[in-house]
């Protein structure tokens, strides 16, 4: 009975440090299709802890294949109740007066990474320009084309995958991905090589 115990503590104790690795692999990327749709650093750290603690409390016993999918819902569903509750409270302070006393940073941390691989003045310009302009092209898709577009193109999910995590058919995921790809390259035309 003994080593029963300590096999299942063993078993426990090496699926935890699988699960360490997976959030830690997963972390930046998440924050940034966080900060993405949101456009809020706090928030879109917040959004990310949460799906990470809801993954770790629900989903750690799962096989480790099955995290990505169900992290990339988690995730999802978080930017969507984010962008409900902020709708909301958008529609509540329409009638109230804004105080200007705050004022947010619109810093990028993307932008504060240098790309050694630039060396020219002109080609780090443009490099910005690209890289604000993409950054502008994927927050005007609409929520359901940017998900689909950064599991797909971004994550690499497979379709299956990918509508795993979106909560919707394959069909659906193929319609919203070509969609968003059809949308970026008709706004980003002016960045092409």
């Amino acid at each position: 009975m003994e080593a029963l115990w300590a096999n299942q503590a063993v078993s426990h104790e090496n699926q935890s440090k699988e699960l360490d690795v997976f959030l830690a692999g997963v972390e930046i990327r998440a924050y940034q299709m966080a900060h993405l749709a949101t456009r809020d650093t706090e928030a879109a750290l917040d959004i990310v802890q949460d799906a990470m603690f809801k993954l770790v409390q629900r989903y750690a016993s799962k096989d480790p294949s099955e995290w990505g999918p169900l992290f990339h819902r988690i995730l999802q569903h978080r930017i969507k109740d984010w962008h409900r509750r902020t709708w909301v409270r958008n529609r509540w302070r329409a009638w109230f007066p804004r105080k200007n006393d705050e004022t947010e940073s619109d810093e990028n941390p993307i932008d504060l990474v240098r790309d050694e691989r630039i060396r020219d003045f002109a080609d780090e310009v443009a490099a910005k320009n690209a890289t604000s302009e993409l950054e502008r092209a994927l927050h005007a898709l609409p929520l359901r084309q940017r998900q689909a577009f950064f599991l797909r193109a971004y994550e690499g999910y497979t379709v299956a995958e990918t509508a795993l995590a979106m909560s919707c058919s394959a069909g659906s995921v193929k319609t919203h991905y070509s969609r968003a790809i059809r949308a970026l390259r008709s706004r980003l035309k002016d960045f092409t090589p």
